[in-house]
Formats: C-alpha cells, structure tokens, sequence
C-alpha cells in the first residue's frame, strides 16, 4: 500500500514572533536588572553614609560628663537580632578631646589613630587584621571635640547587596509571567492569521470554492481578495484551454477525416480524373492540418518567450514593413497585394517574436479567408496614448463573385493573437473598416515613448 508521505513540519511564524520579541525582552531586561542592582548599591552605600553622618551629628550635641573614665572602651550590649534586621548595622563611636585623649570608644572598631586628620567620608585600615572600616569623623563647632563613628565596610557592602537584590528581585519573577502572559497575546493575536491558514490549507479549488469573506482584518483583505482573484483567473484560463483544446480538436478532425476517406478511396479502381482529384484533396487536406498545428506550435511558443524572456522596444513600424514585404508575393500569385500605411516609428515595449507571430497570423487569415484578387492593407497609428496595428481587406466585396475553396475557421488563430495582446496589455478585436476596405481586425497596446 502506498502511502502518501507526511510533509515536513515547518516553522510557526508565532514560535519566531514570540522568539524575537523575548529575545528584545530579556535585553532590555537585563539592562534594567543591572541599572536596578547598581542604583541599589548607590543607595544602601548614601543610606550608610548619612547614618554616619547622622550618629555624629547627634553625639557632638551631648554634653560631655568626666564621670566616663578616659580611654575606657565602652563596648555595646549584644542585642538579640542585630544582625537579623537588614538596617541595623554595628556602628562604633569614638570621641576625643581636642588634645587628643580618647573620652569614649563604643563598639568593636578599633582604635582609630587621632593624627589622622581626615575629616568626612573615608575608608580606613584599623587593627591587626587590617580590616576596611567605612569612617565619618567631624570636629565641634568650638573645635574641642572630634567624633568619628565607624561600621565595618564589608557589613555596609553586605547591607548593599541586599538592598540591590531585593530591587532586582521583581524583575526575576516578572520575565516568565510576562513570557506565558507575551505567548498567550501573541496566540490569541495570530489566531486570525491561522484560521486563514487553516482555510487555505482545506480550501479545494477545482470544486469551485473560494476564501471566505468572514476574514475581516485589513491585512487580509487584500490577500483574501487576491486569492480569491487569482483563482478566478486559473479557472478562466483553464476554460480557455479547454475551448482551445476543443477547437484544435475541431480543426484536426475534418482534416483528417478527410485525408483517411480519400485515402481509402485511392486504393479502390477510380478513373484518372477522379484519382486526380482525390490527390488535389489529400494534399489540402494536408497543408490545412499542418496549419494548424503551426498555429499550436506558435501558441506553445507565445507561453514559452512570455516565461524566458523579458519585455524590450520594439518598432511596430518596421515590422510590420517587413511582414508586408514578406507576403507580398504569396499576395500577388493570387492576383491581390499586400500594402503598409505606417508613420515613420511606432515604439511599444514588448516581444518582437510575439508581435510578428500575431501580425503574421492576421496577414496569413486575410490571405486564406478572401477569395482571389484581394486587396491588403496594413496599417498603424497612435490614439491617446495607445499604439494600434491593424489589418484590412476588401475581400468582402468579391465573396459573391468567386467562392473560395473551405478552409479551416479563423477562431484558433485569434485565440493566439488574443492570447499575444493579453500577453502585452492590449487589447484585440474587429474594427468597422473604412472604404474600400470591408473587414479590420485591430490589435491595440500602450504606446513607448523612445527618446
């Protein structure tokens, strides 16, 4: 059993939406992750600062009492969850006298040298272990007492980092509820854009169906409609093949009906005279089914350049004085002429082979289709802005004087040449014909203008 293979899955324009605008995301996520962590830190290390200063400030307003002995180091009671609190730092204090005795030392800082004469906001190295305290220090307003209070660097950088982590917290959390939340839009946003899919996808053209109108987007309109066009046009020119195929059909079935019937009756006994005819016959017959399969093979040509090759000027002028040239012996062995009234130029823009194709078929349909003594005129101009090209004859006039012999129908041959103007946005048609001509076909397109 064969079985029809299954299409390979291809990419969802939602998967690359989706991709793309997460991707903008977590950029612009990160930036303001980092911004968030960093004016965190600025933060806690001014929150800090300004404690300090703050301590100071107020142990400067308290009176001193000599009832605290010297350089006694007063070290602060433990407190339970001192620690625990994320704003509650251990600060030390420590105060001299203006000649630099040591009246008060709070905390564990260690001793702070007094011949340090900064003053401010500074990082200083104390004790054995050479440890970095963030120190603010300050003189009185009479200058007889210095304040320095102290908190261990690493607890104010650990307080910072808390405070930065705490801030970019949220936007930790906030990336995925804003992804399910971004796929969840951009799903109920698509979900036109698939249904259209999907209708595509179970639409059956050659059962006449078509979109449904039910799209009411502005962005579908007009893919709705030009589907929907261009689905209209294949049936059209599917119609048209098959009315072609019809009358090629037609044109090929007396040719050759004929050709088998006379030649059956060749092989029975007919006298010379009617053996003759017999063979006058096979070779029209002939000739004529020839003709059209020219006229195949140059409607097969007409779709081949359309496809391979591109539009160039060509000057409708001098061809079509090289096709009159061309017939006007075919032309006068059957007592006719073949004339060209043409301006000097006449620029279109299109394919050169395709015009002569359709020049030659009207000029070879005149020659057929009239009796002998025919007269042919080709002529062109320009009217408003269009280029047209037309091919008159006075054959009318002499159809009662001499029947001519049957002859294939002229409808395969304007099929091509209607299929040639469509081909270059023209247009082609029977004209009232001016005297003494009595028959006009016209072929009709945009003028070029050639500098």
């Amino acid at each position: 059993m064969n079985l029809a293979a299954k299409p390979p899955r291809l990419p969802q324009l939602r998967t690359r939406l989706l991709v793309w605008i997460l991707g903008a995301l977590v950029v612009v996520w990160a930036s303001f992750v980092y911004w968030a962590y960093q004016t965190g830190i600025e933060e806690a290390d001014e929150l800090t600062d300004g404690h300090l200063a703050g301590v100071a400030a107020l142990v400067l307003n308290i009176p001193y009492s000599a009832q605290i002995p010297a350089g006694l180091p007063t070290e602060r009671v433990p407190l339970p969850g001192l620690h625990a609190h994320d704003y509650q730092q251990s600060m030390s204090l420590q105060v001299w006298t203006a000649d630099g005795d040591l009246v008060l030392n709070v905390g564990s800082a260690p001793r702070l040298h007094f011949a340090d004469g900064r003053s401010g906001f500074f990082d200083a190295q104390l004790g054995a272990r050479h440890e970095v305290w963030r120190t603010f220090t300050q003189w009185n307003t009479e200058h007889t007492r210095k304040v320095a209070v102290l908190v261990n660097l690493q607890e104010r950088d650990d307080l910072a980092d808390d405070i930065a982590g705490q801030m970019i917290l949220p936007g930790l959390w906030l990336l995925p509820v804003v992804t399910l939340v971004l796929g969840l839009t951009i799903r109920a946003g698509l979900k036109p854009l698939t249904q259209l899919s999907r209708d595509v996808e179970q639409l059956e053209p050659e059962q006449g169906q078509r979109l449904s109108t039910g799209h009411n987007w502005q962005e579908f309109r007009a893919v709705t409609l030009a589907f929907n066009s261009l689905l209209d046009r294949n049936d059209e020119a599917m119609e048209r093949e098959r009315t072609l195929a019809n009358q090629v059909a037609h044109e090929l079935r007396t040719p050759l009906a004929s050709i088998s019937l006379h030649a059956q009756s060749l092989q029975g006994g007919l006298d010379p005279a009617q053996q003759a005819q017999a063979v006058q016959r096979l070779h029209a017959d002939a000739l004529r089914a020839g003709h059209v399969l020219n006229q195949i093979l140059a409607l097969a040509r007409s779709n081949r350049v359309a496809l391979t090759q591109q539009a160039a000027p060509v000057d409708l002028a001098q061809l079509a004085r090289n096709v009159g040239a061309e017939y006007a012996q075919a032309a006068w062995r059957r007592g006719g002429s073949v004339a060209v009234e043409m301006p000097e130029q006449l620029w279109v823009k299109g394919h050169a082979v395709l015009l002569e194709v359709a020049l030659r078929n009207l000029v070879e349909n005149a020659l057929r289709h009239t009796p002998e003594g025919t007269q042919i005129e080709v002529q062109g101009g320009v009217d408003g802005g269009q280029c047209w090209l037309q091919v008159c004859d006075d054959g009318g006039r002499l159809k009662e004087k001499a029947a001519p012999e049957p002859v294939d129908s002229l409808q395969l041959g304007h099929q091509i040449v209607q299929r040639i103007m469509a081909l270059h946005g023209g247009d082609f048609g029977q004209r009232e014909a001016l005297a003494p001509y009595t028959t006009c076909y016209r072929l009709s397109m945009p003028l070029a203008q050639m500098a």
